[in-house]
């Protein structure tokens, strides 16, 4: 049986602006995605019989409606693929966060099954397969990270500082949806550049109507913003603030409250699971 143990990392949105609506509702995005060193584990195994199923999960998420899954199926159904699998997911990235969890996982595993597999099937090919299940899920099958627009499918690969990040999830799940509705939400942000990103533009438009709807968010951005600049990440509850070390950022995670979880981790232009990918090709050509 081929057994593959691949990571799915965690993303931060370094910036999130929404600058308008197309005709059918979805928002348009510009965000700036980078990833981290931390991340989900997802282990696939081979079955001849053809079926998918999911062993370990989730915690609370049916195995029809995992992402993973329908992963899966969705790239046997287009590679014509007789092959099946068993899909493990050990998760750390915590759920509602804004990190991408479900959408790197997804990607994970359209990357690992398209090589365990042998489907053959092209990046540009997965990365199509993969916006049908999340607009999050191609940067992740890209690898690289990028400047976003479009509803987060127009992806310009873009190299940064790598720096080192406090991340802290104040024990709350914020679900992306109910924030896409709010009427406080600021949806007609001028369009900016990674230029002007730099000297200083750039915020999260969610933020303010997270900490409206959770005190929660509110008290540990507050927390946090006495070591350094806090910011929330995507569309959920999780923070993040850039230290000068990682020895900085695991000294200020002594202090995190009991009822909170907080990891540093480093940044990566080039995805985890992409120098997985990489290094896995250059052992079998």
């Amino acid at each position: 049986m081929q057994t593959l143990i691949l990571p799915a990392p965690a993303k931060l949105n370094l910036f999130l602006h929404i600058t308008g609506r197309r005709a059918d509702g979805y928002h348009l995005l510009q965000t700036l995605f980078v990833f981290l060193d931390f991340g989900d584990e997802i282990t696939l195994r081979v079955r001849d019989d053809g079926a998918i199923h999911r062993p370990a999960g989730a915690e609370g998420v049916p195995e029809a409606a995992d992402l993973t899954v329908r992963a899966a199926r969705l790239l046997q159904q287009m590679s014509g693929s007789p092959l099946g699998a068993d899909i493990q997911v050990l998760k750390r990235i915590p759920m509602g966060g804004g990190l991408g969890g479900g959408s790197s996982d997804a990607a994970t595993v359209l990357q690992g099954l398209n090589y365990l597999w042998r489907c053959g099937l092209s990046t540009d090919e997965l990365a199509a397969l993969g916006l049908r299940l999340g607009a999050d899920v191609p940067v992740f099958v890209r690898g690289h990270a990028a400047w976003a627009e479009g509803v987060g499918e127009q992806l310009t690969p873009v190299s940064l500082p790598e720096s080192w990040y406090v991340v802290i999830h104040p024990g709350v799940h914020v679900p992306t949806a109910e924030l896409f509705s709010d009427p406080g939400l600021t949806r007609d942000c001028p369009p900016i550049t990674l230029a002007t990103f730099h000297a200083g533009l750039g915020i999260n438009v969610f933020q303010p109507v997270v900490e409206k709807r959770y005190p929660e968010v509110t008290a540990a951005l507050r927390w946090l913003s006495r070591y350094s600049n806090a910011v929330l990440t995507g569309s959920g509850s999780c923070l993040f603030a850039p230290v000068s070390s990682k020895q900085e950022g695991e000294t200020i995670l002594q202090c995190l409250p009991n009822d909170w979880f907080g990891f540093v981790a480093s940044s990566a232009n080039v995805s985890p699971l992409q120098q997985k990918l990489l290094t896995l090709s250059t052992l079998h050509n």
